[in-house]
């Protein structure tokens, strides 16, 4: 039972994306792709020219928009994703570009 349960309880990717990803349209693009998956969070510029991207629901669909933020598809260019996981801490409504 144990991995099943695991999969079903929500958990929390927080992403900082490198690259050219400021005033190209990337937090709406995450914001899209988020929402299509039903997962609550935000993105937001950070001053040194990343996006932090944090996003709350189940692992699939939060390892499925890590992918789509590696997947070279997004607006600007990514050029590296660092990524950490933890347990969800809840209190996110909606996507939000922040």
């Amino acid at each position: 039972m144990g991995p099943v349960n695991e999969q079903e309880s929500p958990v929390r990717l927080a992403a900082w994306v490198h690259g050219q990803v400021q005033g190209v349209g990337f937090r709406w693009w995450t914001r899209s792709r988020a929402l299509e998956l039903g997962l609550a969070g935000f993105a937001r510029n950070l001053p040194d020219g990343r996006v932090e991207v944090v996003a709350e629901g189940s692992r699939d669909n939060c390892a499925r928009l890590l992918a789509a933020l590696r997947s070279g598809t997004s607006p600007g260019r990514v050029d590296q994703v660092v990524e950490r996981w933890t347990a969800a801490k809840g209190g996110l409504e909606g996507f939000a570009e922040r």
